[in-house]
């Protein structure tokens, strides 16, 4: 029987050994908030669509979409634009019709799934559709009732939470891109493309080491991104640098079959990465660098001011 006991005991330990190994400095790539029909410089929506479906096609990149449906998919032209993404052979999710935010006082749970329902009859139609959900705002509402429904949804309707690991505030520079050319249509952002890749880098490397403080190991991380200008012209050279790091991309379905990705928070953290609520939960609200991966941006913003990027 103790030979037994060891030998099961053995083949646990080289089992969460190997997964560690598998899983080394890999990361999947997802995308909210698409997709979007809004007019931006340089290029029209198509133009974004298809930029960053060939920046992802460029690297043999299989990622996910999570739709916003009211920003493009309930019109024939939004629709056409997520349907590429399932031709393409990528994932696509539920991210409610409106953005609304559980969080907010206002918004109730009952109007709040019926938000996820009603875009579920538009995703459910398109190829790639899985029943994956990503929380707006990642905040899974401002009360225990509002985060235990929302669970019970989900756990009820079979959808898997699309938890995000790598955080990134794109969308914030995102909004620094778009005001810039606004202002100058041949303004140079050089700077704000720099500023992006050292952000993303810094947002990586902070997760990874995160994730071996409170797991011990290297997860698949899951990075948020958005669909938007910013990584329609970017997006190639974000996964190269990822390439370059040495890491490992896999398909967002690889990286949630981690068994990180079914633990439940107690504690969450709102608006910030699933590891964060972890750590939260685990007694661990501050710890060195915290303050970089919850500024939104600020730190890059206040780099390309000083840089005169006005």
């Amino acid at each position: 029987m103790l030979v037994v006991l060891r030998s099961a005991a053995m083949a646990a330990l080289m089992a969460v050994a190997a997964m560690g190994a598998a899983h080394a400095q890999s990361v999947a790539f997802t995308f909210d908030d698409g997709p979007r029909l809004e007019e931006t410089p340089l290029m029209s929506p198509q133009q974004r669509n298809q930029a960053m479906l060939d920046a992802l096609a460029a690297h043999k990149v299989s990622a996910a979409l999570f739709v916003t449906c009211d920003f493009g998919a309930t019109k024939p032209a939004g629709y056409a634009l997520a349907k590429a993404w399932g031709d393409a052979g990528h994932a696509l999710g539920n991210h409610t019709m409106t953005h609304l935010d559980l969080a907010a006082k206002t918004v109730t749970l009952a109007q709040y799934q019926q938000e996820i329902r009603d875009c579920d009859r538009i995703t459910s139609t398109l190829p790639g559709y899985r029943k994956w959900f990503r929380f707006t705002y990642l905040r899974e509402g401002d009360t225990p009732e509002k985060r235990d429904g929302m669970r019970a949804f989900l756990k009820e309707h079979g959808y898997r939470n699309g938890y995000v690991s790598l955080d990134t505030s794109d969308w914030r520079l995102d909004e620094k891109l778009n005001e810039v050319l606004r202002a100058d249509p041949k303004a140079d952002i050089a700077p704000i493309k720099k500023a992006y890749l050292a952000h993303v880098k810094q947002r990586a490397i902070a997760y990874r080491d995160l994730s071996r403080k409170l797991e011990g190991r290297d997860i698949p991380q899951v990075m948020l991104q958005h669909h938007n200008l910013l990584n329609a012209l970017w997006l190639k050279d974000v996964i190269q640098q990822f390439v370059d790091m040495g890491w490992t991309i896999v398909t967002p379905a690889q990286a949630f079959a981690d068994p990180v990705y079914q633990l439940q928070p107690e504690r969450q953290a709102p608006g910030q990465s699933l590891l964060l609520s972890i750590a939260r939960t685990r007694g661990m609200a501050k710890f060195k660098g915290w303050e970089r991966i919850v500024d939104d941006g600020d730190f890059e913003i206040e780099q390309l001011q000083k840089a005169g990027v006005k």
